[in-house]
């Protein structure tokens, strides 16, 4: 049979089109019909490379004897996470403050009302010492609903008071020493031997690492920048990285970053991205500017649309030589695949350069791939990997989620324009340009902002505040290195969305209006991305730097204000908050490089190459009609540079070893 969400946009709807469960999309009719029929709400929140998900589809949304209890006793709804992150962060944090703990997938059972009275993950088919059957788990919510419907209402109650009254505290904006005690504290939950923080699993530090990075050039400590560079390489070398076709996995299930979850999502490609150009910006490491190069090549050769986007993700799972389903089969080697491939000689320096054993670091005796040195031959390398990437082209690929995230291509529009004029590259800027046109093309309907795409049509699920902020900041980059004053305009256009339609009444900004749900959603806490919260904050710093305007700093830095709680009690948490509060320290730096496209070049690699903290580049013709430009004109008709700070500039100059020295 084929439900309601044959219809869908969603690649990971319509994964579950064929379920024999009465799937409904999230909206006002589903909950109408909860009503009438007297049921409770079923709510699944997944996303489509996510392999618990597939896992539950599998074992209980495809058997017919669950679904058909599913179908008599509850309205189910099916929600995908990245098309309805608002959907997503309410019930999310329903389900922690319930059980503890979050995850993909999400179950919650809620009143006709959207309230949730319950809430877990994955449930399996079967009991285990530590759940219940997903069956079981069905059969007392019925029972409850029906016998016990006064004690249920009374608790779905409950926890939307809780998640009303749960608000952040208010904060205040983070100090130079603020900024400095979050380091120690990031120091004390330094993973010393494995780098990264935390223990297992773990997470790319994206945002956390860009703050230390800041941290170091402000400060010269020693210890941020020694952090961030054994993290990099901890995360290079390991299998969390694809040593043959580049680009990081979401996450390592170990300390050492040896064995992923190997689902790659693009948010973590693009703040990547960037973390190893920055890096290599700051010390020349040649293993960041070899990642970042292979990680902006991933980007255009695996995650590009044919409309000029860039895809969600690539899924964990896919079929073996075999047929059979399991997570990583793409990637995944035993030494007789190397051998066989490679012949003896070349097999046997292959297992041991990249750490495959015949155990196995995986499971099934195969093992990812890790670089734990650089090869001894880069000739010899070379020719490895080619047969090897060739050889992994003839498996079955992992399958794509095709949709277009607006945040998402924001934060990788703004990675590929530096990549391109750090790395000399000119298709990555074209192609981050490209991007940022389909987003004014599909994205922006009505003059509001779209969340996702697929195959050039817009969906109709409104753009979040992390969408506006990503994409504004976006727009502010394309501005730099094309010097098109309408980027300007257009990224203007959606932070003042931001302050009419995100601001909180309490201060801050919300997630979403929270139209249709229990509560608006409120973070302002990172999480594998940036929060929206503080990626506004980015915004209105880079905006304020080109503008001049003193309204957009007062907004950055009412959005640091209402992270800084959570970013001196929880640093790891708040690494975004964090940077751009380096930023409002350090200035930031405001670099207008005045000249013709064709002369631009070198200059613009230099000042793009400044580390001083959230350092805003714009390259353009003499007469640009932006504020940082006023004034500023061509010297000895060669380009020329000014470098300010609160629009107080330094005395041009025309030579770009001159720039450092002016910051």
């Amino acid at each position: 049979m084929a439900n309601r969400l044959a219809a869908a946009q969603s690649p990971y709807l319509q994964q579950h089109a064929g379920n024999p469960v009465d799937w409904w999309e999230w909206g006002e009719e589903a909950f109408a019909v909860a009503r009438e029929l007297d049921r409770p709400v079923l709510l699944s929140v997944g996303y489509a490379a996510c392999h618990w998900c597939h896992v539950m589809a599998h074992e209980s949304f495809e058997d017919a004897a669950t679904a058909d209890f599913m179908n008599a006793h509850f309205v189910n709804i099916k929600v995908d996470r990245e098309e309805r992150p608002d959907v997503d962060a309410v019930y999310m944090r329903a389900t922690q403050a319930m059980t503890g703990h979050g995850g993909w997938p999400m179950t919650c059972v809620l009143t006709p009302e959207g309230e949730p009275f319950f809430a877990g993950t994955y449930f399996p088919p079967e009991p285990t010492s530590g759940a219940p059957a997903f069956t079981q788990v069905l059969q007392a919510l019925a029972d409850a609903w029906r016998e016990r419907r006064e004690e249920v209402l009374t608790v779905g109650r409950d926890v939307v008071a809780h998640l009303q009254d749960s608000r952040d505290p208010d904060g205040d904006l983070l100090t130079a020493d603020d900024l400095d005690e979050a380091v120690g504290t990031l120091a004390r939950s330094y993973d010393e031997d494995a780098a990264g923080f935390g223990a297992a699993p773990k997470f790319p530090p994206s945002m956390v690492l860009e703050f230390l990075l800041r941290h170091h050039d402000r400060t010269g400590a020693d210890d941020s920048l020694a952090m961030v560079a054994a993290t990099c390489e901890a995360m290079a070398r390991g299998g969390l990285y694809d040593q043959l076709g580049g680009g990081f996995a979401r996450y390592s299930v170990d300390r050492y970053w040896r064995v992923p979850h190997f689902e790659k999502m693009l948010y973590d490609n693009a703040l990547l991205l960037r973390v190893y150009l920055h890096w290599w910006r700051a010390t020349g490491s040649p293993l960041a500017e070899r990642v970042a190069r292979e990680t902006a090549a991933f980007l255009l050769a695996e995650m590009r649309t044919p409309e000029g986007g860039f895809a969600s993700a690539l899924d964990a799972d896919s079929a073996d030589a075999r047929g059979d389903v399991h997570e990583g089969a793409f990637y995944v080697w035993n030494p007789n695949d190397l051998m066989r491939l490679l012949g003896a000689k070349d097999g046997a320096w292959a297992v041991s350069l990249l750490a495959v054993s015949g155990a196995g670091t995986f499971e099934r005796g195969y093992s990812t791939l890790q670089l734990p040195d650089d090869p001894d031959d880069a000739e010899r390398w070379a020719r490895v990997r080619a047969t090897l990437l060739e050889a992994r082209a003839g498996r079955t690929r992992p399958a794509r989620d095709d949709k277009v995230v607006a945040s998402w291509n924001g934060w990788t529009i703004t990675a590929l324009v530096e990549a391109g004029v750090l790395l000399d590259d000119p298709a990555l800027t074209a192609a981050a340009v490209e991007a940022a046109e389909l987003l004014v093309r599909v994205h922006l309907v009505d003059g509001k902002l779209v969340r996702t795409s697929r195959d050039g049509t817009a969906s109709a699920h409104a753009g979040v505040l992390e969408d506006h902020a990503a994409v504004a900041e976006a727009f502010l980059t394309v501005l730099g290195v094309t010097g098109d004053a309408v980027w300007l305009e257009r990224a203007l256009a959606l932070l003042e969305r931001v302050v009419t339609d995100f601001a909180d009444p309490e201060g801050g900004f919300v997630d979403a209006p929270g139209d249709g749900l229990v509560v608006a959603p409120r973070d302002v806490a990172d999480n594998a991305y940036p929060s929206g919260t503080s990626a506004a904050a980015t915004a209105f710093v880079a905006a304020a730097a080109i503008t001049g305007d003193a309204r957009w700093r007062s907004a950055a830095e009412e959005a640091v204000s209402a992270a800084s709680p959570t970013a001196r009690a929880a640093p790891r948490f708040a690494g975004q908050a964090l940077a751009a509060a380096e930023a409002l320290v350090a200035g930031p730096v405001e670099v207008a490089v005045v000249g013709a496209p064709e002369a631009r070049g070198e200059m613009l690699r230099a000042a793009w190459s400044l580390t001083s903290p959230g350092a805003v580049v714009v390259g353009g013709a003499e007469g640009l009609d932006v504020p940082l430009f006023e004034a500023r004109t061509v010297r000895d008709g060669r380009a020329t540079a000014y470098v300010c700070r609160g629009f107080v500039c330094q005395a041009p100059t025309t030579d770009p070893r001159a720039l450092p020295t002016l910051t």
